[in-house]
């Protein structure tokens, strides 16, 4: 499992490596903030549903801020 896929393990969400990759290619190709559409699309695709895809982006953008030394909340700053 990979790192993203270890951290979101801790937060109740237990995913198929294929799983992760398609919402790692979504969250670095697509968007960081998925509309509701498109996060309907990804979680079909994935075979989650709508709230747990969006759970996972959540954490995940959370853990993105973080790397990249910013407020792990979307506040003031823009990503």
């Amino acid at each position: 499992m990979s790192a993203s896929g270890n951290a979101m393990a801790m937060f109740g969400l237990r995913l198929a490596e294929d799983q992760i990759k398609v919402l790692e290619q979504n969250f670095t190709k697509v968007s960081k903030h998925p509309d509701y559409a498109t996060l309907m699309l990804i979680a079909a695709e994935c075979g989650l549903s709508e709230e747990e895809t969006a759970k996972w982006f959540r954490m995940r953008n959370a853990q993105w801020r973080k790397a990249e030394g910013l407020p792990a909340e979307l506040g003031s700053v823009k990503d």
